[in-house]
């Protein structure tokens, strides 16, 4: 029999979704908008639900249709039918496709990555939130520009790269996304212009503390296990590290401890390193 490898991206997302359904009672996965708000576990859904009536200040007025792009588990798809919109969801991972069919019934769920997506429909709006780091840039908005309806936009509300940030083999730096200067240039190269652009990362860096005071709690429980195995069983701590240091190599350890026991996803180094962006895009052709 094949030896099936174990689906670590799955697990993260279930874990993800689970615990943002008993902290918020709902499962969005992206960033909150902490203008105004206290930053505390007890205020991420409020942050959460910030950031989407920001977003959709970016939508048209009367109902149109909406390519969700990368869809999450459809929270973003629910809100946007309720107010009268027809919704389209790409998401390839069949655990966010079954949630986002759970959330979001009214709209169409087609579980595969926006490279292979092909439609014969026409959209008012291409909706990347929180997605459009995922997808290359030489796929993104060229298909979307395919894609649109006479008078359609595109919206990208996304983590991008600052000149600053620079790899580094042991330690993982906060945020993610394309380089600015490469989307910069990718955006000058198309027939495309900005219609409005806003520079929100001041105000979502704090979501990475909430995210990191989560993990430093787990470290800390497991800090305490060990300290108590360290005295009453030894031994079997001794087997224990020797397991987790045969399973995970140099690399994984480094970054498994900055995560459970560092604070360096804090929002100083989130700034540094990233730059949010509330974007509405608009075809000149």
């Amino acid at each position: 029999m094949e030896k099936r490898k174990m689906n670590t991206q799955a697990i993260g997302l279930d874990a993800g979704l689970k615990l943002m359904k008993w902290l918020t009672g709902l499962e969005n996965l992206h960033y909150g908008y902490w203008e105004g708000l206290e930053v505390t576990a007890g205020n991420l859904r409020e942050a959460q639900e910030a950031y989407t009536v920001k977003l959709f200040k970016l939508l048209p007025s009367k109902p149109c249709r909406i390519l969700d792009i990368g869809g999450g588990a459809g929270e973003t798809a629910k809100k946007l039918v309720a107010l009268g919109h027809t919704v389209d969801i790409v998401v390839p991972s069949p655990l966010l496709a079954d949630r986002c069919r759970a959330n979001a019934p009214e709209a169409t769920v087609h579980e595969m990555v926006f490279e292979d997506f092909e439609s014969d429909e026409k959209f008012d709006i291409c909706l990347f939130s929180e997605s459009f780091q995922y997808i290359p840039l030489d796929e993104s908005l060229p298909k979307c520009l395919g894609m649109l309806a006479p008078g359609g936009e595109i919206i990208v509300s996304d983590c991008f790269r600052t000149p600053e940030y620079s790899v580094e083999k042991m330690r993982a730096k906060v945020g993610g996304g394309h380089r600015i200067g490469a989307y910069r240039e990718a955006l000058a190269s198309m027939p495309i212009e900005v219609v409005s652009e806003e520079d929100i990362t001041v105000a979502c860096a704090p979501s990475v503390e909430i995210e990191q005071g989560m993990f430093n709690v787990v470290g800390y429980a497991l800090g305490r296990i060990d300290d108590e195995m360290a005295i009453a069983k030894p031994k079997s701590r001794w087997a224990l590290h020797k397991l987790i240091g045969l399973g995970m190599n140099e690399r994984k350890r480094s970054r498994l401890n900055q995560r459970l026991n560092e604070q360096t996803r804090n929002r100083d180094e989130f700034i540094k390193y990233n730059q949010y962006l509330m974007m509405k895009l608009r075809p000149t052709g």
